[in-house]
C-alpha cells in the first residue's frame, strides 16, 4: 500500500490545481443536487422536495414510499454530506430497527433482532454478502460512503425477492449516477489519532455517456482494538483506500448499458481479543474486495416491457499475520480466506396496465470459498485448510403490483429456490398500503416469509454438515404514516413480530453445526420529520425491540431494547450548515469470552453526541469540521473492545 505521505503529497497537488480551476470558473457545481428523474416504465418521478419521493428496493421499480407497504427508510446523499459521515455504518446508525455494532476489525449490523448474517447486503445489485465468512455475513468497517447517491433500508423478510440472506431486509447502496456537465471535486482533512482523509470525485453526462468516479484514502493510528480500561495501551491503525465508479451508456431508444465498480483495500492492525491481554503489537490483517456489475436496459412495445440483464462479480480476499513479540513470544499465525459469488440475472417488467404492474424475473449463482490457517504454540503447531468448496442457487420471482383508486396499492409475490445441497425453498410475501390523500394518512403493512441457505462453512468444514436444512423466518408488521401542518411534518409507528426457526448454531457436545436454535423479536418503531422551513429539518426515531433466544429464554446478544436517534440540520443562508446528531443506545447483553465457560454481562447504555459544521467560503471553496463524542462518553459496544473518545476533524473542500 503506498506510504501516507505519498498519497497526501498527491491530493495537495490535486487541491492546488482545483483552487486555480475554482478561481477562473464562475459555475458551481452542485455536489448535493439529487436525480432530476427515473425512469419507471410511462411514468417518471422527480426525486426533489417538490415530487414525492421514490424507492427502488421494495419492488425492484421505482415506487412512490406511499404505495410500498413495507417499512422503508431512504438516506439520501444530502443527509450524508450533512452529518459528514465516512463510512456507511456511521450513517445508518440512527436508523429505526437496527443495531450498528462496531468494533475495529468487524462492523455488523443486526434487524429487527435479527443475526447480521440475515441481512442482505447489495451495492447497485451486486451481493457484498461474504460468501467465506462462517455465516456470510457482511463486514461493514471498511465501506465508506464515496460516490453513494442514495442508501435504501427495507425491514422484514425480503427473500420473495431477493432470495437467501435477506431473511431479516436488505440494505441496498445506490450508487451516484452522473449529471449534467463535467465537475468534480478533491478534499483533504486532518484530526484526531494522527487521522488523515483525501477524497476526489468525478462526473458528468452527455448524450451517450454518463460517468461518476470516487476515490480516497483514509490513514489513522487509531486507537487500541483492545479496551484500554482494561489495560491494553499499543493502537492499532488503518489504512484503507477505495474507488468507484459508474458508467452508463445510451445505446439507443429505450436501450443502455450500466458498469458499476467498486475496490476496498484495507490494512488494519488488530488484537488478539478484547480484554484484558488482548493487546497484539504485530498483529495485522489485509482486505481486498472487489464489486463488478454490468447491466444491459431494453425497453420494447412501446414502455409496456421493460428487460434488465446484469452479470456480477464479488471477489474477497483476506490474509492475516502475526508474529511472535515479547508479549506473546510462543505465539505465530497466519491465515488466508478467498471467496467468490458469479451472479446473472434477468428480471422482466410488464407494465400492462395503470393498475397493473407484473415482474418476473431469473437469478442464478455460483459462490465459492477456500481458505488456509497455520498457527504455532505452547501446544505445538496447527494447520486447517479449507479446500475450495462451491454452491449453486437458482431462483424464480413473481410479483404483481396492483393499484386501485389511486389509494390502495397492493403487492403479491411468490419466489422458488433451487439449491445445490439441501433442494427446493418456496417464499412468498404480500403488501398493502392505503394512502387517503385527503388526510395525508398512510396505513400500511406486511407479511412474508424468508430463508437462509446453510454458508459453504457450515456445510464443508470439519465442523459442517452437509444435510442441514435452511434457516427459515416469518415476519409481519403494520403501521401507520401520518402527514401534518401542511406536510412540513410527518409521523410514523409501525409494529412487527419476527419468528426465526431452524437456525444453524455450533452444537459444542456434537463439535459440529446444526440446526438447532429458534428466536423471536418484536418491537415498536416510531419516527418523525419536521421542515418547518427550507433551512431546518429535525429527524427523530425510537426503537423498542423485545427479544429471545428461544432455546435458552434470554435476551438475544448486542440487541437494545430501547435506541433512540435525533438529527437536527440547520443551513444559515447559503453559505453554513449545522449538523447534530445525538444516538442513544439502551443497555444490552454481551458474552464475557475471558471466563470459561464465556459468562453473559451487561453493557451500560450510552448517548452520543455528534456536531458537524461547513462553511462556503466561495461558490468552489467549503471549509468543514466535525466533533464525534463531544461530550466524551466512555461506553463500549462490544464487551472488552474500546471506543473513541472526544474527537475533531477538518479540512477543505474544492468543487470546480
Amino acid at each position: 500500500m503506498a506510504p501516507r505521505h505519498t498519497v497526501a503529497v498527491v491530493f495537495l497537488t490535486l487541491l492546488v490545481a482545483a483552487a486555480g480551476i475554482a478561481a477562473a470558473r464562475e459555475t458551481v457545481y452542485p455536489s448535493t443536487a439529487e436525480n432530476q428523474g427515473q425512469r419507471c416504465g410511462k411514468q417518471t418521478y422527480a426525486q426533489d422536495d417538490t415530487i414525492e419521493e421514490v424507492v427502488i428496493t421494495a419492488t425492484r421499480i421505482e415506487t412512490p414510499t406511499s404505495e410500498v407497504g413495507s417499512s422503508v427508510t431512504v438516506i439520501s446523499r444530502a443527509q450524508i454530506e450533512e452529518q459528514q459521515k465516512s463510512t456507511v455504518p456511521d450513517v445508518l446508525g440512527t436508523v429505526p430497527g437496527l443495531d450498528v455494532v462496531k468494533r475495529q476489525g468487524a462492523t455488523s449490523v443486526f434487524m429487527r433482532g435479527a443475526k447480521s448474517e440475515h441481512t442482505l447486503v447489495l451495492l447497485d445489485g451486486i451481493e457484498m454478502n461474504d460468501p467465506i465468512s462462517p455465516g456470510r455475513a457482511f463486514d461493514f468497517s471498511y465501506l465508506t460512503v464515496d460516490n453513494i447517491e442514495r442508501i435504501e433500508v427495507i425491514r422484514g423478510p425480503q427473500s420473495t425477492l431477493y432470495g437467501s440472506d435477506a431473511m431479516g431486509g436488505v440494505i441496498n447502496i445506490i450508487t451516484r449516477k452522473g449529471q449534467g456537465s463535467t465537475g468534480g471535486f478533491v478534499s483533504a482533512e486532518a484530526g484526531s489519532y494522527n487521522t488523515f482523509r483525501e477524497k476526489a470525485g468525478l462526473s458528468g453526462e452527455n448524450s451517450l455517456v454518463n460517468y461518476s468516479l470516487g476515490i480516497s484514502r483514509l490513514d489513522t493510528h487509531g486507537i487500541s482494538a483492545a479496551s484500554r480500561d482494561d489495560g491494553n495501551r499499543e493502537d492499532d491503525g488503518l489504512e484503507n483506500t477505495s474507488v468507484s465508479a459508474r458508467i452508463g451508456l445510451t445505446l439507443g431508444d429505450g436501450f443502455d448499458l450500466d458498469v458499476v465498480l467498486r475496490w476496498i483495500d484495507a490494512e488494519a492492525d488488530i488484537d488478539n481479543s478484547g480484554g484484558e491481554g488482548g493487546d497484539d503489537p504485530n498483529y495485522t490483517t489485509d482486505s481486498e474486495q472487489l464489486f463488478v456489475r454490468t447491466q444491459g436496459r431494453l425497453v420494447l412495445f412501446d414502455d409496456l416491457w421493460e428487460q434488465k440483464l446484469g452479470v456480477s462479480l464479488s471477489d474477497y480476499s483476506r490474509d492475516g499475520s502475526n508474529d511472535t513479540d515479547a508479549d506473546h513470544p510462543d505465539d505465530l499465525s497466519r491465515d488466508s480466506y478467498d471467496g467468490k459469488i458469479v451472479k446473472l440475472d434477468w428480471q422482466h417488467n410488464l407494465y400492462l396496465h395503470e393498475t397493473n404492474t407484473v415482474t418476473l424475473g431469473l437469478e442464478t449463482e455460483e459462490e465459492e470459498g477456500k481458505s488456509d490457517y497455520y498457527s504455532e504454540g505452547v501446544w505445538g503447531p496447527y494447520s486447517s485448510t479449507f479446500d475450495k468448496e462451491t454452491a449453486r442457487t437458482t431462483g424464480y420471482y413473481l410479483q404483481d403490483q396492483i393499484r386501485l383508486w389511486d389509494s390502495l396499492f397492493t403487492t403479491l409475490g411468490i419466489r422458488v429456490d433451487d439449491h445445490s445441497k439441501f433442494g427446493t425453498q418456496t417464499n412468498y410475501r404480500l403488501t398493502t398500503a392505503y394512502h387517503l390523500r385527503q388526510t395525508g394518512t398512510t396505513i400500511k403493512g406486511s407479511y412474508g416469509t424468508g430463508f437462509k441457505a446453510p454458508t459453504l462453512y457450515q456445510l464443508y468444514s470439519v465442523y459442517g454438515d452437509e444435510t442441514l436444512d435452511p434457516e427459515e423466518s416469518t415476519g409481519w408488521d403494520a403501521g401507520v404514516e401520518q402527514s401534518v401542518f401542511g406536510g412540513t411534518m410527518t409521523l410514523g409507528a409501525t409494529y412487527f413480530n419476527n419468528d426465526f426457526d431452524d437456525l444453524i448454531d455450533y452444537d459444542t457436545g456434537l463439535w459440529r453445526y446444526v440446526n438447532i436454535a429458534q428466536a423471536r423479536s418484536r418491537g415498536i418503531e416510531l419516527f418523525a420529520t419536521l421542515r418547518p422551513g427550507d433551512d431546518l429539518t429535525l429527524r427523530a426515531a425510537y426503537t423498542y425491540t423485545d427479544s429471545e433466544d428461544k432455546t435458552t429464554g434470554e435476551e438475544l446478544l448486542l440487541r437494545a431494547k430501547n435506541k433512540f436517534g435525533l438529527n437536527v440540520n440547520y443551513r444559515f443562508g447559503q453559505k453554513a450548515n449545522v449538523n447534530v446528531d445525538i444516538s442513544h443506545v439502551g443497555q444490552r447483553y454481551d458474552n464475557d469470552y475471558s471466563t470459561w465457560p464465556a459468562t453473559r454481562v451487561k453493557l451500560k447504555a450510552y448517548t452520543l453526541v455528534d456536531l458537524a459544521v461547513s462553511y462556503d467560503v466561495t461558490g468552489n471553496i467549503q471549509l468543514f469540521s466535525r466533533v464525534e463524542n463531544l461530550f466524551d462518553e466512555e461506553y463500549e459496544e462490544v464487551n472488552g473492545y474500546g471506543t473513541t473518545g472526544i474527537s475533531a476533524y477538518g479540512g477543505i473542500k474544492m468543487t470546480f
